[in-house]
């Protein structure tokens, strides 16, 4: 039907194709980023890694943004600087990153050194590559902020949750391909760096993605500029944070975000040695269970985002997601539940929650804020989130190592630690019983102020 309305490439398919490539940037980042989610035991068996040290390094991915706040900075940049500035910085900063990783874990002379932390002795490829991801980390969660607010602007009423999803979708596979294919890469090569220099390839492809995205939203803004006399996206001020810190719907999305995620992407980080050490299953295919959890995502994140943009329902949404992903880390934590088929109807579970969640959460906080302001509400949301995802890797690590060791085995010639997996998965299901109490009170929240959270988005 004619609207009137002047017409511009986000009117068009085009729009699809940018979500495409800003999703490539994306399905890269994710890949880089989980890697080493499934080598666990082989960092412990070829690199001498403990638990601690590798919990320490998967939640050095958040250390920069939490304890820098680069996350926030980067946001104001984002609304400052626009979209094509904030992404391409980020990519570059995301291969700068995870090429300091590559040569740390390359380099076996760094593991002859160390360097004491709070009177604890660390290898210093542990600590290169802590600080390589560190860097990696301030660039993928700029990119994703990035990333979400270039889909708001090219999807606004144009079926938003369900692009939303798409991207989703299409960054978790990259979570899964990880998950699977770098155990299979790494035992084939007996190295765990080769892994990480493909992760780096993808990277250098997804930043080109983004340049070429960056040329069509120039194109964009000029359209935009020519219909209307000016951008369509407003000029942001410093002060508008006070406006975002005062909004309660903010605090309770934010703080529903950093409990969900601190119970499923850490989770995550340990999940196949899990599989290993309570199920049973042998480590070369370990990762192929927990890959299950983002794989379930591809096909259920539009799913979900489409029915959020049809028919609404946002908040109920969250809460089912959250209550699904208790009842799987319950059973997790369950002695009895020690069969690896059981292991795979759980991860099934949980990545329905994990689709759930984040199709609900992530449209409702754009419908929250206004658009101006997004950029700095994802950074200000996303840091908070980072605050969970680095405390958990490193509870979880201290846990195993303090609390968890039961006795030892022995894989390829080498004697490493055997784990009780039972109290780490009594502190995720602690988490999300939080998760649940904050979806009630959000729901309660969108009747008071009347947000609009279980309205459809498509008008």
């Amino acid at each position: 039907m004619d609207t009137g309305k002047p017409t511009t490439l986000r009117d068009t398919s085009a729009r699809w194709v940018m979500l495409l490539l800003i999703s490539f940037t994306m399905f890269a980042a994710y890949v880089a980023a989980d890697v080493f989610s499934p080598l666990k035991t082989m960092l412990e068996t070829h690199n001498h890694w403990n638990s601690l040290e590798y919990g320490w390094f998967s939640s050095s991915y958040s250390l920069f943004n939490v304890f820098l706040g680069m996350l926030i900075f980067g946001g104001i940049i984002l609304d400052k600087k626009g979209i094509r500035f904030s992404g391409i910085v980020s990519s570059v900063l995301m291969v700068i990153g995870i090429s300091i990783k590559y040569w740390a874990v390359s380099t076996p002379a760094l593991l002859e050194s160390e360097m004491n932390f709070l009177g604890t002795p660390y290898k210093m490829q542990v600590v290169w590559a802590v600080f390589g991801f560190a860097v990696f980390g301030v660039g993928a969660e700029v990119a994703g902020i990035t990333v979400s607010k270039a889909i708001v602007k090219w999807f606004k009423e144009r079926d938003m949750a369900m692009a939303m999803g798409l991207q989703l979708s299409l960054a978790r596979l990259g979570k899964g391909a990880a998950l699977i294919f770098a155990p299979m890469i790494a035992t084939r090569a007996d190295n765990v760096s080769v892994p990480v220099l493909i992760g780096l390839c993808l990277l250098v492809i997804g930043t080109l993605c983004f340049i070429i995205y960056s040329i069509y939203d120039r194109k964009l803004d000029n359209e935009l500029k020519e219909n209307t006399g000016d951008n369509e996206e407003e000029s942001f001020s410093i002060k508008d944070i006070g406006s975002i810190i005062r909004n309660p719907g903010f605090w309770a999305i934010a703080t529903l975000c950093v409990l969900f995620y601190a119970a499923v992407s850490p989770f995550t980080k340990f999940a196949t040695d899990l599989m290993v050490n309570k199920f049973g299953v042998d480590q070369s295919w370990a990762g192929t269970i927990p890959a299950m959890i983002p794989f379930g995502c591809i096909i259920l994140s539009p799913l979900f985002g489409r029915i959020y943009d049809k028919i609404g329902h946002g908040a109920d949404l969250m809460i089912f997601g959250s209550c699904l992903i208790t009842i799987v880390h319950t059973l997790f934590a369950a002695p009895f539940v020690t069969h690896w088929l059981y292991a795979v109807i759980l991860m099934v579970l949980l990545g329905i929650g994990y689709a759930l969640v984040p199709a609900a959460m992530w449209p409702s906080l754009a419908r929250i804020m206004p658009e101006k302001q997004f950029g700095t509400t994802m950074a200000l949301t996303y840091f908070i989130q980072n605050i969970g995802l680095w405390g958990m890797p490193v509870l979880v690590g201290y846990l195993l190592d303090k609390y968890c060791i039961t006795g030892t085995r022995e894989i390829g010639g080498h004697i490493i630690p055997s784990y009780d997996y039972t109290l780490p998965m009594l502190a995720f299901v602690t988490i999300c019983a939080l998760a649940i109490l904050v979806a009630l009170s959000l729901k309660k929240l969108d009747r008071k102020k009347g947000y609009g959270l279980q309205n459809p988005n498509t008008k």
